[in-house]
């Protein structure tokens, strides 16, 4: 118990270092500051969630006592709970079946992507009070504290505010951010938790203290509500006030969590096809540059859910699913 006490300690400091080198404000400390889950994960996959938890506590603690009290809250609710419960799911199991109970079944990975949009749209959500407590006044307040945050060096307008490339009115640029920034948080949260997840279960492997085996993501199919959950995020957005606000960042991070499958389903279906790389490569490539043809994955998610592609695919070739 010492052992794993001392591990959630140096996990929790870790955190707290990674999390607080946003203040330097150079480019690699947005990547550290986004890999803050990291030693947390690390902790909870390696030890135990006991240890997980003790280092969410910790990096909290130590935010809060360098920096001020909201610290705590913010770190143990943006990063320190989420990291703990993807971690707690990870390793969770069960017997198989009616045969040998050491022959165990796994958290599916689909639920996992699907708990990470979740968590996502939360992350954000629990974020909004902090602005507003309605639609009007979350936005005046977000908008105010972007207004703030434009004002530094750089090429400005005649009234000091910064314009970024592209826009030539403060106030449309204002309104533009308002709009994007919310939910593209939600969605960066769902892509970052994975990235975690998926990193720090690497790390444990390589140590040989991860003891769930490694998952065949190739076969990864999302729970029968998950359509459930996009549909309502849709619709949802149409609500007014903050229901709608909220229902829209799940809209989008379930997007991503179809889009990730998306890409799944493009993996296993084009394994052994000539110029298989060139063509995932030129996909990526898209998807970076323009961003929505992110949609276009979503939707073959979507579809592989409902037709089954990939195991048409399989049946027509005589052989199981190849491996990603």
């Amino acid at each position: 118990m010492v052992r794993v006490v001392l591990i959630g300690i140096a996990a929790g400091i870790a955190g707290a270092l990674l999390f607080a080198s946003m203040a330097t404000g150079t480019l690699l400390a947005f990547v550290l500051f986004y890999l803050a889950p990291l030693p947390l994960v690390i902790a909870s996959l390696g030890w135990s969630h006991v240890a997980g938890l003790i280092a969410a506590v910790v990096a909290s603690g130590s935010l809060a006592a360098t920096f001020n009290g909201w610290f705590f809250i913010g770190f143990l609710v943006g990063v320190g709970i989420p990291a703990c419960w993807m971690t707690y799911l990870a390793l969770l199991a069960r017997p198989a079946g009616a045969g040998s109970p050491e022959v165990l079944e796994w958290y599916p990975v689909g639920r996992l992507v699907i708990w990470s949009a979740i968590l996502g749209t939360l992350i954000v959500a629990v974020a909004i009070p902090t602005f507003g407590t309605d639609a009007e006044s979350f936005r005046a307040g977000l908008k105010d504290a972007l207004d703030h945050l434009l004002r530094v060096e750089g090429d400005r307008t005649s009234d000091g505010a910064l314009l970024l490339p592209g826009f030539s009115d403060p106030t449309e640029q204002l309104d533009f951010l308002v709009a994007v920034i919310p939910p593209a948080l939600a969605v960066v949260s769902t892509i970052t938790a994975l990235a975690n997840l998926w990193l720090g279960a690497k790390i444990v492997k390589v140590s040989g203290r991860l003891k769930r085996p490694w998952p065949a993501v190739n076969a990864m199919k999302f729970p029968r509500f998950a359509p459930l959950l996009l549909a309502g995020g849709m619709a949802g957005s149409l609500l007014p006030d903050l229901a709608g606000i909220v229902a829209g960042f799940l809209a989008c991070t379930m997007l991503v969590a179809y889009a990730l499958l998306g890409f799944v389903v493009l993996h296993t279906t084009t394994s052994g096809i000539n110029g298989r790389g060139l063509a995932l490569a030129g996909v990526y490539a898209l998807v970076v540059m323009f961003g929505w043809p992110v949609l276009l994955m979503a939707l073959i998610g979507l579809a592989d859910s409902a037709i089954d592609i990939r195991g048409k695919v399989a049946r027509r070739r005589g052989s199981p699913q190849a491996p990603t």
